[in-house]
């Protein structure tokens, strides 16, 4: 017998909150099968099988247990199928007396119907059909799709091990026409009722707990706020030039080192020279003092289901840009996965978040504490500028660098930007280093 424990995943974790399991009770599981996945204030971890065995549950789905806590065991032998039902023995019908006016005989094409509804394989012993495998489904996904009146039987999984996603249910919503917008009845639940007319009683609200990711997320945003004099400077960006160079090149780099170029590994090496020119960028604040880091630990903020995570690129400074992009690719992937660790997490200087992916076109972002800057990227949109005493149209993006006014001055921080804008817009100064 194996116990499944909460595992440690960081000496400030001391609870998880088990969120969904992946195996059924008394099922069959294989080592290394995913078991079921557990959320902390930090990340979010999906538990492996250590072991074969058959899976006994001792904690369910949604409750909050200490790390080190044993939430399931895994049980040597078999799987138990469940025990078949006796079949009864074939009731002989009596005989049905002649009525008075012989029925017609139904037509040859009515009669052969019973046969061909044979055709499909008989059900087990017990008279079930076999039941179809069932995508998987977290718990925040089941209620989206509750809220929206989604049937999930009737959505394509696309995530990891046949898992919906919240993209699938926006596709599937996309998807249905304006008659199907209103969520049908389900068994044992009322039918859901039109928008209310003005004047009439408003619409019932629905209580949900935070997630222990969101509560860190809330808890250390506010921080933020609260402890640190935060201001924001602003600028834009010509991008021209980084675009001309992935599509010269992105072919050739893609082929030789089987990663595509995208744009954030431009603005990972931008953010290193400039915190190279300006280091108290890439510094902090410890009570009295200000701590000075002499390498570039750079945080990648990337939006997950369950909230905002910043995976750091450790020693971005030594790593090439195929090296980057194959970092941020690897850490997205783990994402998704829910494969990441805290130490993924922890340790970064300085942090880039990145809101045009989602058409953010301007935005203030939050500092990530103890860091003292982060710099937002946005949307790249044609607009008409000035150059060289002519109106053109440009590929631009504004900027933004939010940073703590309690160590870095104003002038500091706008050079630090103009920086970023002389890096991506002449990309010859980062491999020149000038």
């Amino acid at each position: 017998m194996t116990e499944l424990k909460i595992p440690e995943v960081g000496e400030s974790v001391q609870e998880a909150l088990l969120a969904q399991w992946l195996k059924r009770e008394g099922e069959q599981v294989r080592k290394d099968d995913i078991l079921f996945v557990i959320e902390t204030d930090k990340v979010t971890l999906e538990i492996s099988a250590p072991a074969d065995g058959v899976l006994k549950i001792l904690v369910a789905e949604g409750e909050t247990v200490k790390v080190g806590s044993v939430v399931g065991r895994l049980e040597e032998g078999a799987a138990k199928a469940p025990a078949p039902q006796k079949a009864e023995p074939e009731k002989k019908e009596p005989p049905t007396p002649a009525p008075s006016t012989p029925e017609p005989s139904p037509p040859a094409e009515v009669a052969a119907k019973p046969a061909e509804a044979k055709t499909p394989p008989a059900p087990p012993a017990g008279g079930q059909a076999p039941a179809a495998a069932k995508p998987l489904i977290s718990p925040s996904i089941r209620a989206f799709a509750e809220e929206k009146g989604i049937d999930l039987s009737s959505v394509t999984p696309t995530g990891p091990g046949g898992r919906i996603t919240q993209g699938d249910l926006l596709l599937h919503l996309e998807g249905r026409g304006p008659e199907e917008s209103m969520p049908a009845a389900r068994p044992g639940k009322p039918a859901p009722t039109p928008r209310k007319a003005a004047g009439e009683a408003p619409e019932q609200t629905v209580r949900k707990p935070m997630t222990p990711i969101r509560q860190r997320i809330a808890a250390r945003l506010l921080e933020a706020r609260q402890n640190t004099a935060m201001l924001t400077t602003f600028n834009e960006i010509d991008m021209s030039r980084v675009q001309k160079i992935r599509k010269n090149f992105g072919e050739d780099f893609h082929k030789k080192h089987g990663i595509r170029l995208g744009l954030m590994s431009f603005f990972v090496k931008a953010a290193i020279a400039a915190l190279q020119e300006m280091p108290v960028v890439n510094a902090f604040i410890d009570g009295h003092d200000i701590v000075y880091h002499n390498y570039y630990h750079i945080g990648m903020a990337i939006g997950a289901e369950r909230g905002l995570v910043v995976p750091v690129i450790r020693n971005a400074d030594k790593l090439g840009f195929a090296a980057i992009e194959q970092t941020i690719s690897d850490f997205a992937q783990k994402v998704r996965e829910n494969r990441l660790d805290i130490s993924d997490l922890e340790g970064g200087t300085f942090t880039i978040t990145n809101g045009g992916v989602f058409g953010s076109l301007l935005s203030t972002p939050i500092l990530n504490p103890p860091q003292s800057a982060i710099l937002g990227l946005h949307k790249i949109e044609e607009r008409p500028i000035a150059v060289a005493g002519q109106v053109v149209i440009r590929p631009m993006m504004y900027v933004a660098l939010s940073y703590d006014h309690r160590i870095i001055d104003g002038r500091e921080a706008v050079t630090f930007l103009k920086r970023i804008k002389e890096c991506i817009e002449s990309p010859e100064r980062i491999l020149m280093e000038i």
